[in-house]
């Protein structure tokens, strides 16, 4: 069961973009888009490049999958699995995130890792 903790203001987000938070010790990237009213949340750490640097990435939606391209090489990681869509053996943990009574909440929790 999902053990959810605030993290940070709805109001503190950027729309269609993404913001670190730390949470357990962890660089979490979360990623706000207010047209779907939804927010996603993956470890920041880009294993290509080295280096947290996903909350910078461009988020977007291929083949209806939404997703995040990191800012580094460019590689895309579906915001709801981790997967690497270039590299389906690279998974990065993916974390169940919501919004509540204006507040974002998260579960460190991994999500499954299904397409």
């Amino acid at each position: 069961m999902a053990q959810w903790q605030d993290v940070c203001s709805v109001d503190d987000l950027q729309p269609d973009s993404g913001v670190c938070a730390l949470v357990d010790g962890q660089q979490v990237a979360i990623f706000y888009m207010p047209k779907d009213k939804i927010v996603y949340a993956i470890n920041n750490y880009d294993p290509f490049g080295g280096a947290n640097v996903l909350s910078r990435g461009i988020i977007g939606d291929i083949n209806g999958q939404p997703v995040v391209a990191s800012p580094l090489y460019k590689q895309h990681f579906n915001l709801q699995t981790g997967v690497c869509l270039e590299d389906e053996t690279v998974i990065i943990p993916a974390y169940a995130a919501r919004m509540e009574n204006g507040s974002v909440q998260i579960s460190m929790t991994e999500q499954p890792h299904e397409l």
